[in-house]
Order: structure tokens, then C-alpha cells, then sequence
């Protein structure tokens, strides 16, 4: 995980234009493609936009250091899904987050997300990659095309540098080699442990 000091750690990156992005994603998921699987084996369509959701508002608590069960929780101690009304939730909570980590207090300091204290300019890196990464989830999911903000991408990919060079959290799969010639999403994508070249089962 990056080191507090790290100076991309601690540079500000709008999260506006990415969360926009997940948004117009999410918007365009058929009620027929729900059940669709993803790169992320163990999620279909509906748990995948259930774990984005849930990610969202835990990182907004984060960066409002508001601490309670959506800080605390692992991302991992349940299979998420969404329920009724989850379109505007996940558009609201999207919109939250962004206006969240326009404070530069949430980039300063301690807080704790998935039941991690960490520093909150790391904290920031982590939503960025999982916004990042997710949105190309979606996309390749659904047969969507998909380019993220660049400064989302370009904080998401040190992020995934970095995690590559130590242990690797249980969040991540092994690395997927990819050539350093390769767009910058999809060397990102690699070092996420996916396949940058995945496609749907049939």
C-alpha cells in the first residue's frame, strides 16, 4: 500500500469527472443484464453495482472521517446485491463522495475504510482505483465502452504499482503481465489481477 509520505498520496484529484463516469455506466445496465457475469468471478452484474455502492458511501464516511459500520465493515463479509430504488442511490451516494473528497481535511489525517486505518490521502488512492477498476468491470460486463478521467486513472495505476511491490492485499489476484507499451488502463487493469482482454462467458 502507498506510503503516507507519497507525494500522489497527498495531491488532490477531483473525483467528479470519474464518479460521473460509474454513473452514465450503472445508468445503462439493462434489468436484463444483472445477472450477467463479470471479471470479478465470484460477482454477477447486480453484486458487482452492490459492492460499488457499498464502497461509495463507505469512502464518503471515510472522507468525512465518519466513522460507524460503513467504515468498519470488510468488503468481503457478505455478498452485496443491490434492492429497489438502487439507480438513485448509487447516483446520490456517487455525488457525495465527490463532493467529499473536495475538502482537503479528508486528505489529511487518519480514517479507516473496510475496517483499515490508514492515512486519508491513501484512502483516497483506494476509492480511486476501485472506481477506476470497477467502471471497466461494468463496462466489459455489459459491452460498454469505457475511458476513464485520466487523473483518476493515472492515481489508480500508482496505487496499483505500488500494492504490486509488496504483499499483495487478499483484495487483489495475482498480477496479469502486460506490455509496458500498453495503454495505461490496461496496465492498470493487469496489475489489478485481471485479464485486460476479458470477455463474458457465453
Amino acid at each position: 500500500m502507498p506510503d503516507a509520505t507519497d507525494q500522489t498520496a497527498q495531491q488532490m484529484v477531483d473525483f467528479g469527472p470519474q464518479t460521473r463516469i460509474v454513473a452514465r455506466l450503472a445508468d445503462k445496465v439493462g434489468e436484463d443484464e444483472l445477472n450477467l457475469t463479470t471479471p470479478c468471478p465470484e460477482y454477477a452484474v447486480r453484486n458487482l453495482l452492490g459492492h460499488i455502492l457499498g464502497l461509495t458511501v463507505a469512502f464518503g464516511d471515510a472522507a468525512r472521517k465518519d466513522m460507524g459500520p460503513t467504515t468498519d465493515t470488510s468488503p468481503t463479509a457478505s455478498l452485496p446485491d443491490i434492492t429497489d430504488g438502487w439507480r438513485d442511490a448509487l447516483a446520490k451516494a456517487l455525488d457525495d463522495l465527490a463532493e467529499a473528497w473536495r475538502d482537503p481535511a479528508a486528505w489529511q489525517g487518519m480514517t479507516r475504510a473496510g475496517g483499515v486505518d490508514l492515512p486519508g490521502g491513501v484512502a483516497a488512492l483506494v476509492a480511486l482505483d476501485e472506481l477506476v477498476v470497477h467502471s471497466w468491470d461494468v463496462a466489459k460486463a455489459t459491452g460498454q465502452d469505457y475511458v476513464p478521467d485520466e487523473a483518476a486513472l493515472r492515481a489508480a495505476h500508482t496505487f496499483l504499482l505500488q500494492s504490486a511491490e509488496g504483499p499483495r492485499p487478499d483484495i487483489f489476484g495475482p498480477v496479469v503481465q502486460v506490455e509496458n507499451s500498453a495503454p495505461l488502463l490496461d496496465r492498470a487493469i493487469g496489475l489489478s489481477g485481471r485479464d485486460p482482454g476479458w470477455k463474458p462467458t457465453a
